[in-house]
């Protein structure tokens, strides 16, 4: 039986759970035998045409409670007091402000400055992507303000990280709170399995950007997940067996004058899979 066929089987027994599971309220599939499984968030990237409190807004309708601001929605060059009011007006809707970026660092002073960005709006972790030149003067800033840096794979094409082994390879001498944000949509795309990138960099796995793409190449571009060519429920597996304490950001590329219907449907899906595992 091909993977497709093994998909479709899971999903004709599971179909009624799946269902259940995208109409429920945030944390229905968070919790499981009396504990937590799986945090749940969204990048706001794929919003990225519309404003923070829409952000905001529609964070509360998918059910989630974990969101990763990308700087059209916290602008990287606001003020000590903007960053915080807006981190106030996530936290007042009850929403973990927990992850900001990608954040691009090409120079000393923009290294300075996302650190500088992410101590005023408090948060625990970056999601950049620094330069060569400048990993030892990240790892010297992670040292002074214990701010987790989780660098972002790109893909083919890509000229810094394309696949989750570049930023790996670059890293692990450095402080091991200098990890990875694995996206699993460009791990694809670079014709490699996320599931096995999940088990081989997962003493560095610090967040996972989640969505699914139409090939395993460079051409490949983003669907609804469920719809494309990688193995979420073994994905999601995988990650549970590892024991994986971090968020999953749902990260949807397509359809961004409207993408509150597929980010919804990906959303149910992958709380559908998390149910029935």
């Amino acid at each position: 039986m091909s993977r497709a066929q093994n998909r479709r089987e899971f999903f004709k027994t599971a179909g009624v759970v799946a269902a259940a599971a995208s109409l429920a309220p945030a944390g229905w599939a968070e919790a499981k035998r009396g504990r937590t499984e799986m945090l749940l968030g969204l990048a706001s990237y794929t919003f990225r045409n519309f404003g923070t409190g829409e952000i905001i807004a529609v964070t509360k309708r998918l059910g989630l409670s974990n969101l990763c601001l990308k700087s059209m929605h916290m602008p990287l060059e606001a003020s000590a007091e903007e960053i915080r009011a807006t981190v106030e007006k996530v936290r007042a809707a009850g929403i973990d402000l927990y992850t900001a970026g990608v954040i691009y660092m090409t120079s000393t002073a923009e290294v300075e400055q996302a650190f500088a960005y992410a101590q005023s709006a408090g948060l625990k972790m970056i999601v950049g992507v620094p330069e060569y030149s400048l990993l030892e003067l990240c790892d010297k800033k992670i040292k002074e303000t214990g701010i987790m840096l989780a660098i972002h794979n790109h893909g083919p094409g890509d000229q810094r990280y394309p696949s989750p082994g570049d930023v790996y390879s670059r890293i692990r001498s450095l402080d091991p709170r200098m990890g990875l944000c694995l996206d699993i949509g460009h791990t694809m795309r670079n014709n490699e399995d996320p599931s096995q990138a999940a088990r081989k960099y997962f003493d560095r796995l610090l967040d996972v950007h989640i969505k699914d793409v139409s090939a395993a190449s460079k051409e490949g571009t983003t669907v609804e997940i469920g719809r494309g060519v990688i193995d979420i429920p073994r994905f999601l597996k995988t990650l549970l067996k590892l024991g994986y304490k971090g968020v999953l950001a749902l990260e949807y590329e397509k359809d961004e004058e409207d993408p509150e219907p597929g980010s919804a449907e990906s959303i149910g899906y992958i709380r559908g899979v998390l149910a029935a595992l």
